[in-house]
């Protein structure tokens, strides 16, 4: 296996943050946003109920941004528990 050369004193590389931080769109990140506004788009134009699917877009947006704040990726955490089965099942 080749050895990586040492980089020359004072160089250094640059790693943008963009690189590294999830997608968010309005403070949550994008699937949840997605997966918000379908549902509450469903309920405002398809049952006609338009208060009702403001108030779930706004409580649901709500709880996603508060739970984007403590972990940004938090829906491929919840996509990765529903989909394990219980290691200790009874």
């Amino acid at each position: 296996m080749a050895e990586a050369t040492p980089l020359p004193p004072g160089y250094s590389v640059p790693v943008h943050r963009s690189l590294t931080a999830p997608i968010l769109l309005a403070g949550a990140p994008r699937l949840a946003t997605i997966v918000n506004g379908t549902l509450a788009a469903a309920l405002g134009i398809g049952l006609q109920l338009w208060v009702v699917g403001l108030v779930f877009w706004i409580v649901a947006q709500g709880l996603c941004v508060f739970a984007a704040r403590r972990d940004p990726q938090f829906t491929d955490v919840l996509i990765r528990h529903i989909r394990q089965k219980a290691y200790y099942a009874c």
